[in-house]
């Protein structure tokens, strides 16, 4: 069963003249940022995609480690970061994808002239096929 939130903790790492790097140890992925609310911000779009893709790789998600049991560095800090994955699903769903399409010359060429949104053509007309 999907959950709408998630709570992990995660290790940044200060280094002198580096990006702050940010671990979450119960998944073994990292990310890193320039200074600490990019370092965050980073943190809590990589939690977000890893989580996404698991659920939709059906595998199991494991439960967060305990805070208070991670063994730190002088140069590292703790904390939790959270993720309110119906908006993160939704992003994914509505991720845009390239398609291929043909037309005749003529076509192409008048909608070129006139500045048509070649994307935003296709999409309308597509949201009226299909309903949407």
């Amino acid at each position: 069963m999907k959950k709408n939130n998630y709570i992990y903790p995660a290790v940044f790492t200060f280094e002198e003249g580096q990006e702050i790097a940010v671990l979450f140890p119960d998944f073994d992925v990292a990310t890193s940022g320039v200074d600490e609310e990019d370092a965050f911000k980073s943190a809590k779009e990589l939690l977000g995609l890893t989580l996404y893709s698991m659920e939709e790789d059906k595998e199991e998600i494991p439960q967060p480690s305990p805070i208070s049991e991670l063994r730190l560095k002088k140069n590292q800090v703790s904390c939790l970061v959270d993720v309110f994955m119906p908006s993160i699903r939704e992003a994914q769903n509505n991720r845009s994808v390239n398609r291929t399409v043909t037309l005749p010359a003529w076509l192409n060429a008048k909608s070129l002239e006139l500045g048509v949104n070649f994307s935003q053509v296709l999409q309308e007309a597509l949201l009226e096929k299909v309903g949407g």
